[in-house]
């Protein structure tokens, strides 16, 4: 759930538009909507992996932590297999929860209801996923096993994720829990404080009410960010395209000033 940003100040004519940027921001979780490929799991023979992960997971699935490199944002990963459709996980990031899920398949096997909680930062999300089977796993394999489409998601606590932004002379400062970052429209990379990826962001206008964020990690493009407020100051259209699975996917949702 990345970047929500303001517009640069040019002078009193455009003070109001871009103010309205001004402020903290709620993903509203249930407008969200996906495109591009699959997740892909294969649980077998007491082994899981994560196949559209990246890197891709191989752990254990015996409900112990497991080390995993690679991943800013945890660097441990627990899977216990509840039952023949139900599996736990655990992230951890330097022994602190960051990621709890419970992915239940139904007896039908054709679709996949996920409960999770996410701690990214200081903020602390609930939510409830529904995926749709794309292909099955091999004969033998758990249930969970093969790729899923994510179709719905919705928020199961009283507040979405928040992100607040301030502006400033020649661009924005921007905070989403312990991370921030302060930036200016100029195009140049900016790093974001207290990001465990040690990521960069670069601003560009691209009208009086839209602008764009490109997210780096070690200086490689991994996200494109597009936000566009409404005439009202009291919503926002936000279109993310990410190429961190190697293929490009596309989120969109709308978020709400608090």
């Amino acid at each position: 759930m990345k970047s929500l940003l303001i517009l640069l100040l040019l002078g009193p004519p455009s003070l109001f538009a871009q103010s309205r940027f001004d402020g903290t921001w709620e993903m509203k979780m249930e407008t969200i909507q996906l495109s591009g490929p699959p997740e892909e799991y294969l649980l077998q023979d007491g082994m899981y992996h994560c196949l559209t992960c990246v890197p891709k997971v191989d752990v254990k699935a015996d409900g112990s932590d497991q080390k995993v490199a690679g991943h800013p944002y945890f660097d441990t990963i627990a899977v216990r297999i509840v039952d023949a459709n139900s599996v736990e996980f655990l992230n951890k990031k330097d022994g602190k929860p960051t990621f709890m899920a419970t992915e239940t398949v139904a007896r039908d096997g054709k679709t996949m209801v996920e409960e999770f909680s996410e701690t990214p930062t200081e903020q602390k999300v609930t939510g409830h996923a529904t995926f749709v089977r794309i292909s099955s796993g091999p004969a033998g394999s758990h249930a969970l096993s093969g790729s899923w489409e994510m179709r719905t998601i919705r928020n199961l606590g009283s507040v979405g994720p928040t992100t607040t932004y301030q502006s400033t002379k020649d661009g924005l400062r921007e905070s989403v829990g312990s991370a921030s970052f302060d930036a200016k429209f100029d195009g140049k990379d900016y790093p974001i404080i207290g990001d465990p990826a040690h990521g960069t962001v670069s601003l560009k206008r691209i009208d009086e009410n839209t602008i764009e964020q490109t997210d780096k990690q070690v200086g490689k493009v991994i996200r494109v960010t597009r936000m566009t407020v409404s005439p009202d100051g009291k919503s926002m259209q936000v279109e993310s395209t990410s190429t961190q699975r190697g293929k490009e996917s596309t989120m969109t949702y709308t978020a709400e000033k608090q």
